[in-house]
């Protein structure tokens, strides 16, 4: 079950950041100042640190990093198991979140990678240092 990470920089003007996590999943998102999903990063598997979903508004999605999802059936196992994790995280952020989802296995085998590995942010602490 994902739990929220608290304390973090809030340093862009309209912008709030939010951290989720769990064993498997690091869910980083954006929300303007009234709530609407702005943005998120959804990183996932045994080593989160490598890969990563991304969406930015407007539609744009990216993946950085190996796809664990090699398949749709896989892709949808994948998104399943993170709304799974997902079910206690706020109605109206879980249903921007499940629209999101629904669009990426729409698109999945069009999606474009950006990189080799996902890379964090300074504020998104690693691992080890939680």
């Amino acid at each position: 079950m994902l739990r929220e990470i608290t304390g973090l920089r809030q340093d862009e003007p309209g912008l709030t950041r939010r951290w989720f996590h769990d064993d498997y999943f690091d869910l980083f998102l954006w929300q303007d100042a009234a709530g609407t999903l702005a943005a998120f990063e959804l990183c996932y598997g045994d080593d989160a640190e490598d890969r990563a979903l991304v969406w930015k508004g407007g539609g744009r999605f990216y993946h950085d990093g190996e796809r664990i999802a090699k398949n749709e059936e896989e892709a949808r196992q994948l998104v399943a198991r993170f709304r799974g994790a997902a079910a206690a995280l706020p109605a109206a952020l879980r249903a921007a979140l499940d629209a999101r989802l629904d669009e990426y296995l729409a698109l999945r085998d069009r999606l474009p990678a950006r990189r080799r590995r996902f890379r964090r942010a300074d504020w998104q602490a690693h691992r080890e240092s939680r």
